[in-house]
Formats: C-alpha cells, structure tokens, sequence
C-alpha cells in the first residue's frame, strides 16, 4: 500500500468520496450484487456455468436456480417458455464480469480452460486488470478477470487511466510457483466486480448512471463510459459499440434480466429502469 506523500497524491486524483482503501469492488458504497438471466434453458445454462466458471447451485425458486461461490449467490437464471435469441445489436448485456480473488486464481483458472479447450472470445491486460473472455451459450457475454494491485492504478483529473493491451499469459501461469494448478471451481470471495451494459446512446447512459444512481464516471469516451463508487476502476459500464441507436430491448428475448446492486446505507434501496429496460434493484 502507498503511504506518505504517495499516498496524498493518489488521493488527490481519485473521484469524490474514494480512497485508495475503499478501491475494492465490494467495500464501495454501492457495488454489484447479482446478475439475472431470462434463459431458454436454465439447467442446460446452469451447467455451462458451472463447468465454465465455476459457479456452483446454491438454491432454486420456481423457474430461477441461483449460482454462486463460496455460498455467496452471484447469477439468477429463470427460464421463461417461448424467449427468442437476443440479437447482438440489441441493448443488454455486454458481460458479466466475474472478478477471483487473486492473480493466482486467474493462472488456475487458464490451466483448466486449456485442459477443457474452453473456446474463449479474447484476452486483454487493462492497466488495472488481467481478463479473458467467453460467450456463454444463449450469447452473454462472460469475463473472468483478477484485478491488479490497486496501488498500481494511475488516475489522472479523476479518471482512471485503462486500455486494452496483449495478456501476459506466461507471467500469470507463473503466479503458480512450483505448484501444480488445481481449480475446483470458483473460490470463496469470487464476486461480481462490474457488469457491461449495451445501451444506444452512451452519453446518454452515462449521465443517467451518474444523476439518478449516484455513481462517478471514472473514464468517459463518446462511445463508452466506464463509472464506479469508492474509487474502483468500474462497477458499471454502458457502450454504444455494436447497439449505437438501440431502443428498449423486447421482454420476449433471453439476456439481462436485472443487475442488484448492494449499497452500504441502510437508507437507500429502490427499484429503477433505465432507457433501455435494464431493471436495477438496489438493496
């Protein structure tokens, strides 16, 4: 951890009310809870993710088996009868993105997707994360990242400095020492770090994140805008980069079906909607 006059610095460029000690996605004042998923086939997506990620069955409810880790439950999949195929360019989920506690989680997680041949979508070091991607079958997409130190963040005017950059698979294998790699799935303390949301106006997301859920835009472009609570790199990002103009998503496909997210104040708590039908539950 920086100290001293590293630390002052550092604070100086964070957005309002983060610290360098509350850059963690779970102790922000509000944060991701959960995913929900409307599904053609729950058991059939249950078990991808299961395989997959490492998720395990925590409960059901009625049409809904709820996924988690450590007993933590992260993703609601509820089967609705009759859903069609999301188009790609319709606003929804970009992914859902599942943050493991450590980079030596991420090297026993690559280890078994080789073994597996798990078809992934890509690869990208983000300055502040190391993440590989996949697409689970119904067409979600799916990150599974570890975060890098936090002390390692660079922001600059409140904004925290990401890219997209080649991963250094060799360097994360290495975080396994001598030890041979075991993944029995994901391990307490996996959680869900942010959730990317295609919308068809970003700009026009973004403020409505800011204004009505009181987050802080942490990096913005025309097309994206990436927004968090307590100085995380992101909780929340909303891109118009394949739904650009996109209007509300049809209640008849699969994909997004709500996103909870958890705050800190007992005072708080609500239902919202944004432009595009993304239901949000603050709890």
């Amino acid at each position: 951890m920086l100290t001293g006059a590293g630390a002052a610095a550092l604070a100086s460029t964070l957005p309002r009310g983060a610290s360098a000690a509350n850059s963690l996605p779970v102790e922000a004042p509000v944060h991701v809870g959960a995913v929900g998923l409307r599904s053609r086939d729950a058991e059939a997506l249950a078990a991808w993710y299961n395989a997959a990620v490492g998720l395990q069955e925590i409960s059901r409810d009625g049409a809904t088996i709820w996924l988690g880790a450590g007993g933590t439950p992260l993703l609601a999949l509820t089967e609705v009868d009759g859903l069609a195929l999301a188009g790609p360019q319709e606003a929804g989920l970009f992914h859902t993105a599942f943050l493991l506690p450590s980079r030596r989680d991420l090297a026993q997680w690559i280890a078994m997707a080789i073994d597996q041949r798990l078809p992934v979508s890509g690869t990208a070091d983000h300055r502040v994360s190391e993440a590989i991607y996949l697409t689970d079958p119904e067409g979600n997409g799916v990150e599974i990242y570890a975060d890098r130190p936090q002390e390692t963040w660079t922001w600059v005017d409140g904004e925290v400095q990401m890219g997209t950059y080649a991963l250094d698979v060799d360097g994360i294998m290495g975080a396994l020492g001598l030890l041979p790699p075991l993944w029995r799935g994901a391990p307490a303390g996996t959680c869900i770090g942010h959730v990317h949301l295609k919308v068809g106006d970003a700009t026009r997301a973004g403020r409505w994140w800011r204004d009505t859920m009181g987050f802080d835009a942490v990096s913005t472009r025309d097309d994206a805008v990436f927004l968090s609570t307590g100085g995380y790199h992101h909780h929340v990002a909303v891109n118009e980069w394949v739904s650009a103009g996109a209007g509300r998503r049809s209640e008849h496909e699969t994909g997004l079906d709500f996103v909870e997210l958890q705050s800190r104040d007992a005072a708080t708590g609500g239902l919202f909607e944004d432009d595009w039908g993304t239901r949000i539950r603050l709890v």
